[in-house]
């Protein structure tokens, strides 16, 4: 059937118009496409090229294990222990608040560890890694990498945390590691890169600090690619760095922690020496503390008990804590007035208890005097009145001309953090100083360590090495570095004859051993193993007239902060010298009865392959003895403490 033209012509019209509706949905279609095309590969270029390089190569640093310090027997006394953590990439991440908001899901995470990141993040490069967490349990990495698509920028890791197996027992010869802060950064003039990375330890006082170029080590490397979320597609390459290298000191860690334990709660400090090539056997300081706390972030609490304690736990009163050596010192004053020649072994001097000088009475300790004294007498019985009267013909200047010769007044140099240089006084200090004349008050003062002088521990120990020699012993820490001994130089002459050191030595051997030596009571009945020492004890506060008078006050009376200090310096043996002791118990009273019997059982240990032996102690003193070294809280033959739970 034929159609009509009207309706030819009106089924053309429906389809030009159906042919225009479809072309121009299919150009506004192209328009469309065209336009995101131009969008995409023109308007957004930069964005797209962007993450297109974010799918890129990464270098980032592989922190070196740190060096082991060990003892001069190979025991572990700083090591590396094994530690999980979790670091976030600011320029990975994306969007870090919701990332950390993710994270603080999956693992415990407190508000400060969140506002901590936060701000390190701020001022941290964009590429470098921020630790969030560290001592994660295993079930928590395994959560994070469980986890890990949801979590861009974010890195489980595995990495060395430093660990102090003897805890207390060396907190003031090792110091401690800690994050680098900026202060670290300012003091250096070209920071290793490594200390960029936020949390990275290092050394921070002790043995840690002044040996931390040695300790650390260098780092190495990781090529890792990325994608463009932060997400570590794969390693490429891995360079391994150089570890540090291991540090083996003098100290026997067994000696140390006996005389740690045998120190006990006083607040005190003795130092053990090698007479013949100066090693530091031991280096105590009591209380301690646990270095494990500051490498952990020691809480508020903690520190505050720390700083607060009176006994100062924190101070290294071995090297830092300077003290009126007392008695001790009188040893010093006689070499003074022996190589003048201005006194010999012979010369008397009368001791009625005191000597007047210029309208004021210097006493004697002992109040009735001891009557004609001569030096090894002066020295056994601890006359003052005997070393006032020779310190007025010898002058201050050859006093301290000797004290510095004998290890007095100067600054040793070892790996300690705080070191004292102690005062070994004289005219032009005293003018520098205090701007006022030296007199002869203060050089009567001076003759029995007290008035300015002041000493330290390790000072003293240095000394009585000396003395026991007769050469100038030099005191040192490091026994190698990676296995490398450090060399000895052989100690020179102290240039005093042989003949005047022996009266010296004399006097202390009758110290010990005389029939009214102050330290009899402290002696050594072995006969390889007899020791020579001296007692001290100085003043902390000022006797007044009217109590002198009255009678003095006894320590025991006193609170514990005014009394006296005790002083003792000794070597052993005395025929072949082979170790010098120092020791200081702060307002312990009398240096014999609570400085000596210390000094006595650390030397004794140090001569000794275990605990000191029965047989070296008078036998009336055995027993007490016995009953107190069966009593000290001392580690087993692996280091570890004793368990002090049980009852």
């Amino acid at each position: 059937m034929r159609r009509s033209p009207k309706e030819t012509e009106e089924s053309a019209s429906v389809t030009h118009r159906r042919a225009l509706l479809m072309g121009g949905a299919m150009t506004a279609m192209f328009a469309v496409l065209g336009a995101r095309m131009r969008y995409l590969s023109v308007d957004q270029a930069d964005q797209f090229k962007l993450l297109a390089e974010e799918n890129r190569i990464s270098i980032r640093l592989i922190p070196p294990a740190r060096g082991l310090i060990l003892d001069r027997n190979g025991k572990v006394l700083a090591g590396n222990e094994q530690n999980y953590r979790v670091v976030i990439t600011r320029e990975d991440a994306g969007n870090v608040d919701e990332v950390l908001a993710k994270l603080a899901h999956i693992i415990p995470l407190t508000a400060d560890d969140l506002d901590r990141t936060t701000k390190e993040m701020r001022r941290t490069s964009s590429f470098a890694p921020i630790t969030v967490a560290d001592r994660l349990t295993w079930e928590d990495l395994s959560k994070i990498a469980l986890n890990a698509p949801a979590l861009p920028g974010v890195s489980p890791e595995v990495g060395l945390s430093r660990q102090y197996p003897r805890d207390t027992d060396f907190a003031h010869v090792l110091g401690y590691v800690g994050p680098v802060s900026e202060r670290d950064l300012a003091e250096l003039e070209s920071p290793d890169p490594l200390l960029r990375i936020p949390k990275f330890q290092i050394g921070k006082i002790g043995v840690e600090r002044w040996m931390e170029d040695v300790l650390r080590g260098r780092a190495g490397t990781r090529r890792i690619e990325v994608n463009a979320v932060g997400r570590v597609m794969r390693e490429l390459e891995r360079v391994e760095g150089d570890p540090g290298s291991d540090v083996r000191l003098t100290i026997d860690a067994d000696v140390q922690n006996f005389i740690q334990a045998r120190l006990g709660d006083e607040s005190a400090a003795a130092v053990v020496m090698d007479v013949n090539n100066g090693d530091l056997i031991a280096i105590v300081s009591s209380p301690s503390f646990d270095p494990n706390l500051f490498v952990r972030g020691i809480s508020h609490t903690d520190y505050n008990t720390l700083m607060e304690n009176d006994h100062r736990p924190l101070a290294n009163k071995t090297v830092q804590g300077v003290y009126p050596p007392g008695s001790t010192f009188k040893m010093i004053t006689a070499l003074a007035a022996l190589e003048a020649g201005l006194i010999n072994v012979n010369t008397t001097v009368r001791c009625p208890g005191h000597l007047e000088f210029g309208g004021r009475r210097f006493h004697c300790w002992k109040r009735a005097g001891h009557g004609a004294v001569n030096l090894e007498k002066s020295l056994a019985e601890s006359c003052d009145v005997y070393y006032y009267d020779i310190a007025q013909r010898v002058g201050i200047e050859k006093i301290a001309e000797m004290g510095r010769r004998f290890g007095l007044g100067i600054r040793h140099d070892l790996p300690m953090s705080a070191i004292a240089d102690g005062i070994m006084p004289n005219r032009a200090w005293k003018q520098e100083r205090h701007k006022q004349d030296w007199r002869i008050g203060d050089t009567i003062n001076a003759s029995i360590g007290q008035g300015y002088v002041l000493t330290s521990p390790l000072q003293l120990a240095v000394m009585t090495a000396r003395i026991a020699t007769g050469r100038a012993v030099v005191p040192r820490l490091v026994r190698s570095i990676d296995g490398k001994e450090v060399p000895v130089e052989p100690a020179p002459e102290i240039g005093i004859s042989e003949e005047i050191m022996r009266k010296i030595r004399s006097g202390m051997y009758a110290v010990m051993n005389g029939e009214r030596g102050t330290a009899t009571s402290s002696r050594i009945v072995d006969e390889a193993l007899v020791w020579a020492g001296k007692t001290g004890t100085s003043q902390v506060r000022n006797i007044t007239a009217a109590e002198r008078a009255r009678g003095v006050i006894s320590n025991d009376q006193l609170p514990w902060n005014r009394r006296d200090h005790a002083l003792f310096v000794g070597y052993a043996p005395y025929t072949n010298p082979r170790y010098a002791v120092s020791v200081v118990v702060e307002h312990g009273g009398g240096g014999s009865t609570a400085a000596a019997p210390i000094a006595r059982d650390a030397i004794l240990r140090a001569l000794s392959d275990g605990l000191p032996p029965l047989s070296a102690y008078p036998s009336s003193q055995r027993n007490r003895i016995a009953s107190m070294l069966e009593k000290l809280p001392l580690r087993d033959a692996e280091g570890r403490a004793p368990d002090t739970s049980r009852a």
